[in-house]
């Protein structure tokens, strides 16, 4: 094997099968998830000998099921112990697992929470599922400048509506600061929006524990704002969010997809650092000429491997077009760009003119790279 291949390789050996002991009684257990891209959600499983919680709960696939299954007996549980499924956002790869166990009687006793914040989602998707949301998709590509993505896309990412019977209610809506009392351990669950409106993340202060969902990721940056009911603002919104994790005492990082990190702060410092450089790139395309979120996407690189926007397959490009977009936003917020809506609703950014300095009449320097 290759060093390159080896090294991927080892990237991705967190998704591989099986149950990995952390120690106090909490095991992360991946699920597999269809597609390479991100391969694997890690569930958590929260032991205590007389029962076990979850915090995720997997997609709803046979093989997912399968191999919770076979790691809940691993531990000495069954699916029938399981109490609670603490879902930190609405997304199937995180949701329908639970609701199907719970409707096939698998977990019992399973009460499936999720928090307040995604009651809108949730009705969203349904809405979708009965095909009442496509002329939304429709005005969201017009409105980023991106309506030649709508024919490789068809009437949404993927073509596919989901499912409307993985969309039930969950048995408890959870607001911010609610206090979880397990056997095990007290967790708090706390708003984190950004990914989601809704998302959640579970603090176990004594534990020195940090369950982020899809909040922190140690291997890439979360998609900001991928959701069925658009937000604007959702890149300060997960800038704020993250901001408020350094307010709690360091923990260890349990995320979603990819390793345990040992420092939730490192890892928040460096997502940070990463949109604040991406903000810079962002405002430097609007400098050179990007009118709109689309045209804005083509002119930066993505992914770790630095991608030209055209080697992005169309639902990729989407995504990417709406990561600028929520970009484009926070520049408008901070001063350093304009945004009108033309009549046909697509936005259009422009950068604010820099004062004269005085007694020249010219403006104060030439455009800066560190927006």
């Amino acid at each position: 094997m290759s060093r390159p291949a080896a090294q991927e390789a080892g990237r991705h050996a967190w998704a591989e099968p099986g149950v990995e002991d952390l120690g106090g009684g909490v095991y992360r257990i991946p699920l597999p998830l269809p597609g390479d891209a991100l391969r694997a959600v890690n569930v958590y499983a929260l032991a205590d000998g007389e029962g076990v919680d979850l915090i995720d709960a997997g997609m709803a696939l046979a093989q997912a099921r399968e191999r919770l299954t076979a790691a809940l007996r691993e531990i000495g549980c069954e699916l029938g112990d399981v109490r609670n499924f603490l879902i930190t956002h609405v997304h199937r790869d995180h949701y329908t697992l639970a609701v199907e166990l719970r409707r096939a009687q698998a977990a019992r006793r399973g009460t499936v929470s999720l928090g307040e914040g995604e009651r809108a989602n949730l009705q969203a998707i349904r809405d979708i599922a009965r095909g009442f949301r496509e002329r939304d998709f429709a005005a969201e590509l017009r409105r980023m400048g991106a309506t030649n993505l709508a024919a490789p896309l068809g009437t949404g990412p993927g073509n596919h509506r989901p499912d409307a019977a993985e969309w039930e209610d969950p048995d408890r809506w959870l607001t911010d600061g609610a206090e979880l009392g397990l056997r095990s351990r007290t967790l708090h669950a706390i708003h984190t929006p950004g990914h989601t409106r809704g998302h959640l993340v579970f603090h176990d202060a004594p534990g020195s524990l940090l369950f982020a969902g899809d909040h922190v990721l140690p291997h890439i940056t979360p998609s900001i704002g991928l959701e069925p009911v658009r937000n604007r603002m959702a890149l300060r919104d997960y800038l704020s969010s993250l901001r408020l994790i350094l307010t709690l005492p360091d923990a260890r990082l349990l995320p979603a997809h990819g390793p345990v990190r040992d420092s939730a702060h490192q890892r928040v410092h460096e997502l940070l650092a990463h949109h604040e450089d991406r903000l810079g790139q962002t405002g430097q395309a609007v400098m050179e000429g990007a009118r709109t979120a689309y045209e804005t996407a083509r002119a930066l690189r993505w992914t770790r491997r630095r991608k030209t926007f055209t080697e992005l397959d169309p639902v990729n490009q989407w995504m990417a077009v709406g990561e600028t977009a929520a970009h484009l936003e926070v520049l408008v917020a901070r001063g350093q760009l304009t945004r009108r809506s033309d009549p046909d609703g697509t936005d259009r950014y422009t950068p604010v003119a820099a004062a004269p300095r005085a007694g020249t009449g010219m403006p104060d320097g030439q455009p800066r790279r560190g927006w």
